[in-house]
């Protein structure tokens, strides 16, 4: 479990499945992330429970630590296609605006600096969605490349490991 100042960040599980189909069906977030039915949401979260056995990392709920109220997910998605991992963040429409993205994926890029054996991390970015770049380029992201990632055009955002303060 991840812990910042609002939030707790923990494994996304099956049983998980009807928040996370609530977060992805308001159309201001499928926008850009897609919805899912009850069945892909559950073949969703099998594959992000595999990922956490097999990878050690994979996506999280981000939760307020106080009310333990789901908002989203944020973490770290291993790419096969491209031999990358990516750092995502999902959060309901009703909480945007509030530092929660930032807050979570940075606690979530510190965590998985301090874990893997990672020299940069990526963020995709669908075209037109500015508050994605925004969190991004909060995070130290800069444009990598221009990709595609389920049929769909992504920029492919970077970020490297930090560098180890001076002895």
């Amino acid at each position: 479990m991840i812990e910042t100042e609002r939030l707790l960040l923990r494994p996304l599980r099956v049983s998980d499945v009807d928040a996370f189909v609530d977060l992805h069906a308001d159309p201001r977030v499928s926008r850009f992330v897609g919805a899912y039915s009850h069945q892909q949401a559950l073949e969703r979260l099998t594959a992000i429970e595999r990922q956490w056995t097999e990878r050690g990392h994979g996506l999280c709920a981000i939760e307020l630590k106080s009310s333990g109220e789901f908002i989203g997910r944020s973490g770290l998605q291993y790419w096969e296609q491209f031999d990358e991992v990516e750092l995502g963040w999902t959060l309901r429409a009703d909480r945007w605006g509030r530092g929660y993205a930032t807050e979570a994926a940075q606690a979530c890029l510190d965590w998985g600096f301090a874990r893997l054996d990672a020299d940069y991390f990526t963020a995709l970015v669908r075209p037109g969605n500015e508050a994605s770049v925004k969190v991004a380029e909060r995070l130290g992201f800069t444009p990598r490349r221009e990709d595609h990632l389920h049929g769909r055009g992504v920029t492919v955002y970077a970020v490297g490991r930090p560098n180890d303060p001076p002895a």
